[in-house]
């Protein structure tokens, strides 16, 4: 089968970007006319997809495209509408993640797929069938420290999930495949909580795995690893493949503009800063973890209305209980938190929000959206407390859809209406929905917990337009990213957090990548 053969009912210059299937081999796996509808929602529209033995098939597309859909269709968590699926060339039933795990596939998904109040262990061999009645947890723990530390993933496997931050639950993820073997490994934004360095050893790994005949598809945003980690790339837009390169005869803003129909724009100019007053101090915040243990050891900066100030760091050195200090959702053991020049520390959120602050947390389905509210009133949760969506305690459910409807032109929310299902939408566009909130509710402090995790390209680039407004209208802005790119494109300081405490505060303008990855691996500290 030819890799262009199920395009041939689009427009000619679409085929004409289209490349050969290699010579050497036969798809291991194939996904052909995949159809899969949600009210109001076609995700998949007759989707092909293949994927040869020792193959890296990086994935693209806006949000809402249909990757991740196409993906859980594979993986048994959908039922195609329409479609076959063929495994080695056989024809396949799946009808359960376990059905794919039999058939050696298995998914980091983006959205993690695990039991809060079950620890590391329990969830890494949830379901396997080949265990004991009472399996020896002892020998599993040791296995998996064995795999985590030969492929750098840190864990401690008897930990709850519920304890772990969000990158340490993305490692789990990862774990849980490397622990059961899988053949086919889908990778839905696997990068997002690691540095770089750890993203190059993520490349490494996949190298590792696809000599010896395993195959990934790997979902994700950051043209650099595109790039890097692959051999092929498929488009989708509207849940159809509209295009596949090369990866070695295309480029990213080729694939940039393929994906979203127009240029992107990859660095973005940015007006000089001009500090205003503090708007945001800490002096020797301290912190304990889910655990009882230190998160945060004695953290101190500033930052200045008109000013962004970037967290940089590995997942698990104390941003989550950074931001949680400062929204009031966790108590901090000794210092001060001082907004506009006032004590806030310990208060609780709803004073923090009364404050002029606005959070973006990591966590978006667990605390940054209810799923089974509409669009509408999720966007409405900030502001419903006072004019003009309530007059005397009276909510107005047309100022609410007027709301709605202009954050979902404004941040391009594709969503079938404002009264949708949050639960409906894809990840980045309950993204979107959390940023429209915050940003428009915002009067002095937002506090972004990774806000273009997960989004597209076009996305990426208007948020990052979206938090320099905010700097340029005078408000503060703390921005925690994994995403060095990011932070060198928008901040214009970098505080880099190790073990709870601060190795040290660069301007973005004379920072570089290599300098800030050591700090975040402890290695180097530096004076502000």
């Amino acid at each position: 089968m030819m890799r262009d053969s199920h395009l041939t009912h689009h427009a000619p210059w679409i085929k004409k970007m289209l490349m050969s299937e290699p010579t050497t081999s036969s798809p291991i796996l194939e996904m052909r006319g995949i159809t899969k509808r949600f009210p109001g929602v076609l995700a998949n529209d007759h989707a092909d997809l293949e994927l040869y033995p020792g193959e890296v098939l990086a994935l693209l597309g806006e949000n809402g495209a249909g990757k991740t859909t196409l993906m859980n269709v594979l993986v048994g968590l959908y039922r195609p509408d329409e479609g076959e699926i063929f495994v080695h060339g056989q024809r396949v039933e799946i009808h359960s993640p376990r059905d794919a795990a039999a058939l050696g596939i298995g998914m980091v998904h983006q959205n993690f797929m695990l039991v809060p109040t079950m620890t590391v262990a329990e969830n890494i061999v949830l379901g396997m069938s080949n265990l004991p009645f009472v399996p020896r947890m002892a020998e599993i723990a040791r296995r998996i420290r064995a795999i985590s530390q030969r492929y750098n993933l840190e864990v401690d496997p008897n930990a709850y999930i519920w304890q772990l931050s969000v990158g340490e639950q993305q490692r789990v993820e990862i774990l849980k495949l490397l622990y059961r073997g899988a053949e086919i490994l889908i990778l839905d934004e696997p990068t997002a909580v690691l540095t770089p360095q750890e993203s190059h050893e993520l490349g490494r790994i996949l190298k590792r795995m696809t000599d010896e005949g395993k195959s990934a598809v790997f979902i994700t945003h950051k043209m650099e690893e595109v790039m890097e980690f692959s051999q092929w790339v498929r488009v989708m837009r509207a849940g159809r493949v509209v295009a596949v390169k090369k990866t070695a005869e295309t480029n990213p803003q080729e694939l940039a503009r393929l994906m979203v129909g127009r240029e992107v724009l990859f660095r973005l100019e940015k007006n000089v800063c001009t500090p205003g007053d503090v708007v945001l101090e800490l002096r020797d915040v301290h912190a304990e973890n889910d655990k009882g243990l230190p998160a945060l050891r004695g953290v101190s900066f500033t930052i200045h209305g008109g000013e962004i100030l970037g967290i940089a760091g590995v997942a698990g050195n104390g941003q989550r209980e950074l931001v949680e200090v400062i929204t009031g959702l966790r108590k901090a053991t000794r210092g001060k938190v001082l907004i506009n020049g006032e004590d806030r520390t310990n208060k609780p959120p709803l004073d923090i929000i009364r404050s002029g602050v606005s959070h973006i947390p990591a966590d978006r389905i667990g605390m940054g959206a209810v799923a089974d509210m509409a669009v509408a009133d999720n966007i409405a949760m900030k502001g419903y407390r006072q004019p003009p969506l309530t007059d005397h305690g009276i909510l107005h459910p047309r100022r609410i859809l007027e709301l709605a409807q202009r954050m979902i032109t404004a941040f391009r929310i594709a969503t079938p209406t404002p009264q949708t299902h949050i639960k409906f939408l894809s990840g980045g566009n309950i993204q979107k929905v959390i940023l429209a909130r915050e940003i428009e509710a915002c009067a002095g402090l937002l506090v972004a917990a990774y806000p273009s995790r997960g989004l597209d390209v076009g996305a990426t680039e208007a948020v990052r337009r979206r938090l320099l407004e905010q700097r340029d209208a005078g408000r503060a802005v703390l921005l925690v990213s994994e995403d060095l790119e990011e932070l060198l494109t928008i901040a214009d300081r970098i505080a880099v957090l190790f073990e709870g405490r601060v190795m040290g505060i660069l301007p973005a303008a004379t920072a570089d990548i290599e300098t800030l990855g050591l700090m975040m691996a402890g290695a180097q500290e530096v004076g502000e």
